[in-house]
């Protein structure tokens, strides 16, 4: 099975975390799944850039964003080219190191 490493993150995993996933699940679903709280404020319909992601390593083994990631992509904070909405990026049989960034667009965190 994948492992997904997210770096430490100063509210969300302060440690970091190193969890084992099933290849078809999101990295949104699989953070929220192991207790990484992150933001996903339009409910992981891809309507939002809450939940954006840097990938650090393992980006290649993702399928490529469609276009209306890519449209949504262009209006998050610290956008770069390892650069995905997690409730998008779809986990397959390589491993991922993921940075999750210290801010969103939004002002005001939705915790769910």
């Amino acid at each position: 099975m994948p492992k997904i490493v997210f770096l430490p993150h100063e509210e969300l995993c302060p440690e970091g975390k190193v969890i084992e996933v099933e290849p078809g699940i999101t990295v949104c679903d699989a953070a929220l799944k192991h207790g990484v709280e992150i933001e996903h404020a339009c409910e992981k319909s891809c309507a939002c850039t809450t939940c954006h992601v840097i990938v650090r390593e393992g980006f290649d083994s993702l399928g490529e964003p469609d276009e209306l990631e890519e449209d949504l992509l262009d209006k998050a904070w610290g956008l770069e080219p390892e650069s995905r909405l997690s409730c998008q990026a779809v986990v397959d049989e390589e491993d991922l190191v993921v940075e999750i960034p210290k801010y969103t667009i939004n002002q005001v965190s939705e915790r769910h």
